[in-house]
């Protein structure tokens, strides 16, 4: 009898074991899926991991790329995706992405405009002064400084826009 009864409790044991085991297979499949919500007709929410119409992504657990992945035979750069492809989230991140393309585009141009500014001024000055406190007399730059102030104002041009700037017409 004692060798029926120590069968057993293994057979349990690992019955057991597997039980766990397959349990918390589905718990970590869970924790990894993507989760969308929805609202029905009568105003309800609905949870689930399968994207329907109308649905939301509020959670994902890993990145959706913006664009399919370009291959070797399709040639330089990113191949535009299809609208009718791509999921909420995915037309959600390429605006973004648009969105902050744009804006550092935009500031770009803000820049280079300042830094074109700050050097038309600089060569157009018969004389420039130095920063001063408020109260403070002005006190002029020497012909050195002034040359290097110009200088340096060229170059941020050239740093910040991408090209030297245009020559001066009289």
């Amino acid at each position: 009898m004692p060798l029926v009864s120590t069968q057993r409790a293994r057979r349990k044991l690992e019955a057991c074991a597997l039980t766990t085991l397959i349990w918390v297979a589905g718990i970590c499949g869970v924790a990894h899926a993507d989760v969308y919500r929805w609202v029905d007709d009568r105003g309800e929410a609905h949870y689930t991991d399968r994207w329907v119409p109308g649905s939301e992504l509020i959670k994902s657990s890993k990145p959706h790329p913006a664009e399919p992945t370009p291959s070797a035979s399709q040639g330089q750069g990113r191949a535009p995706a299809s609208s009718a492809n791509q999921t909420p989230a995915a037309k959600q991140q390429q605006a973004a992405e648009a969105a902050v393309k744009a804006d550092v585009a935009k500031t770009k141009e803000a820049q280079c405009k300042q830094a074109r500014d700050r050097y038309q001024k600089a060569i157009e000055a018969r004389r420039i002064y130095k920063p001063a406190k408020e109260g403070e007399e002005r006190v002029y730059m020497t012909d050195e400084e002034t040359d290097a102030y110009r200088v340096q104002a060229r170059n941020d041009v050239t740093l910040t826009c991408g090209s030297a700037p245009a020559p001066v017409q009289p």
